[in-house]
C-alpha cells in the first residue's frame, strides 16, 4: 500500500472499524497512544549537543518527521496534527513539571491504551490494520483527525 492517497489510506483503515465500540474505542485510545509515544520518546536522555537547543530532544525531533509524513498526505492534515503535537508535548511538559515521572505514566498508560483497541477489535471481529502494513500506526491518528475535520465541515 506504500503509494496510496490519503483517502485510500483511510478507506483501508475504516475497513476494520466499523463497529461502533471499537470506534469509540479508538477514538479515545488512538489519541492517547499518540501522546503517550511522545511520552516515551520525551524520557529518552538527549546527547549534551542536543540539550543545548531548548526544546529539542527525541519526541520533539520525531515529531517534525510525523509532521513531514503528514504533509506529504494532506497539507491541512498535517496542520491538524501539528496542533494535536504541539497539545501533546504541553500535556508532557506539564506531567513533567508536576513532578510525574514521563516514563512510567507514558508506559502505564500506553499499555492499558493498547489493551483498550486489541478489546476494540475482539469486538469488531477483525485484526487491527497494522498487521497489514505498519503504516496504518500512522493512519490511525489521521483517521481521528480525519473524523474531526468532517465533524466541523473542513476539508482534509
Amino acid at each position: 500500500m506504500a503509494n496510496q492517497t490519503l483517502q485510500q489510506w483511510l478507506d483501508a483503515y475504516g475497513e476494520s472499524h466499523q463497529n461502533r465500540t471499537n470506534k469509540l474505542i479508538h477514538f479515545v485510545c488512538v489519541p492517547v497512544i499518540f501522546l503517550t509515544v511522545v511520552g516515551l520518546l520525551w524520557a529518552i536522555p538527549v546527547p549534551e549537543v542536543m540539550a543545548q537547543v531548548p526544546g529539542l530532544n527525541w519526541a520533539t525531533l520525531g515529531l517534525l518527521f510525523v509532521v513531514i509524513y503528514y504533509a506529504r498526505l494532506s497539507f491541512t492534515l498535517m496542520l491538524g496534527m501539528l496542533v494535536f503535537s504541539l497539545l501533546c508535548v504541553a500535556i508532557i511538559r506539564s506531567v513533567e513539571l508536576a513532578g510525574l515521572s514521563v516514563l512510567w505514566s507514558s508506559v502505564v498508560v500506553f499499555v492499558l491504551a493498547w489493551i483498550g483497541q486489541f478489546v476494540g477489535h475482539k469486538i469488531e471481529g477483525k485484526k487491527p490494520s497494522f498487521f497489514e502494513d505498519l503504516q496504518f500506526l500512522m493512519i490511525g491518528p489521521a483517521w481521528i483527525m480525519n473524523f474531526l475535520y468532517r465533524r466541523l465541515g473542513l476539508p482534509v
